[in-house]
């Protein structure tokens, strides 16, 4: 269930990406759902460009290893040939994990025992773009002199989905700030990532006061 909350949250990400955040809008539901649909490929896409980019680097390990049990006796040239390993293995292992998570969508969404996980996405992304004033609003008195609107897209974006969370979804708090970072740490850069850590901090505080 966690698991199929998360891929809601990063499908919704994706989605809000694809949505122009200036002035009042409003999207009928079947115009969320084509926004949900491109997300969904772009994923896919996404998972299937990093496998390509594993791919070359293990073959670019696997030649170095060739290469270095042709000279032996150098030891230094076999360590860095270790860590470039590793760090491809290590590469592998996230995307491998993305992408098995990814391939589950089209099971998750038709099958009835899980969340609808269209209909969340839907959801999350319809409490966004119906309360965007109030939303941003509200996390701007949490950001200590900085505005909203300075922020990439991206980062204003994942704030927002926490603020559903917390607001619309009665997620605890912990919880959608754990989710938070987590999408930072994909999607975020390490500015973005700190900003948003300190942010949420400090509507974590005023909720629990």
């Amino acid at each position: 269930m966690h698991n199929n909350k998360s891929l809601s949250r990063e499908l919704s990400l994706i989605s809000l990406g694809l949505i122009k955040d200036k002035g009042d809008f409003k999207l009928n539901k079947s115009q969320i759902e084509e926004i949900v649909e491109s997300a969904l490929d772009s994923l896919i896409n996404h998972c299937r460009d990093e496998l390509d980019n594993c791919e070359a680097d293990l073959e670019n390990a696997s030649q170095k290893i060739l290469e270095s049990e042709l000279q032996e006796g150098i030891d230094s040239c076999l360590s860095n040939v270790r860590e470039e390993l590793k760090k491809s293995i290590k590469k592998i292992e996230t995307v491998m994990n993305t992408l098995s998570i990814t391939l589950d969508f089209p099971k998750l969404i038709v099958s009835s025992g899980q969340i609808d996980i269209r209909e969340d996405v839907n959801q999350r992304i319809s409490n966004i773009i119906n309360n965007l004033k109030t939303i941003d609003s509200e996390i701007d008195q949490s950001m200590d002199g900085w505005r909203l609107k300075r922020l990439p897209k991206i980062d204003r974006d994942i704030l927002r989905l926490a603020y559903v969370d917390i607001n619309f979804l009665d997620t605890p708090i912990a919880v959608a700030c754990d989710e938070a970072v987590n999408l930072a740490n994909k999607y975020s850069d390490m500015q973005g990532r700190k900003f948003i850590n300190g942010v949420l901090r400090r509507l974590q505080k005023v909720k629990l006061q």
